[in-house]
């Protein structure tokens, strides 16, 4: 494995565990540590078809109930220096029901004074 492949693994593990914080409803409902991952111009195409800012998102984050979902079959991909594009699948099962439902998600983050910050997310309802 060469040093370029060992740098991508690495990033591809740090961006996973950043994405896997992000699904913690502990941290969703703490503002200061949600806040903390998002840029600026942050935007999300949400599952619903609606389009949240970094602010709209952060304050139904601090309300939403919310069931943590299971990540699935992740990838990263270095598009550019400093800028990757993860993909994966959520899944998460309704406690009442026992039905699971599953969504198709990506980010883009972005490594800003060596912290990365996710851009831009989008989620869509896998059929």
């Amino acid at each position: 494995m060469s040093a370029d492949d060992k740098a991508v693994d690495a990033i591809a593990a740090h961006l996973l565990r950043c994405e896997q914080t992000l699904l913690d409803p502990a941290v969703r409902r703490d503002r200061a540590r949600a806040s903390a991952f998002l840029a600026n111009d942050f935007v999300e195409f949400g599952a619903s078809g609606r389009i949240w800012n970094r602010e709209q998102i952060l304050d139904l984050l601090a309300t939403e109930a919310y069931t943590r979902p299971a990540i699935e079959d992740f990838r990263c991909r270095l598009v550019a220096g400093g800028v990757a594009l993860v993909c994966y699948r959520t899944v998460r099962i309704d406690a009442s029901s026992g039905r699971s439902g599953a969504t198709l998600r990506s980010s883009l983050w972005t490594e800003e004074s060596g912290e990365w910050l996710i851009r831009f997310h989008q989620g869509t309802p896998a059929i």
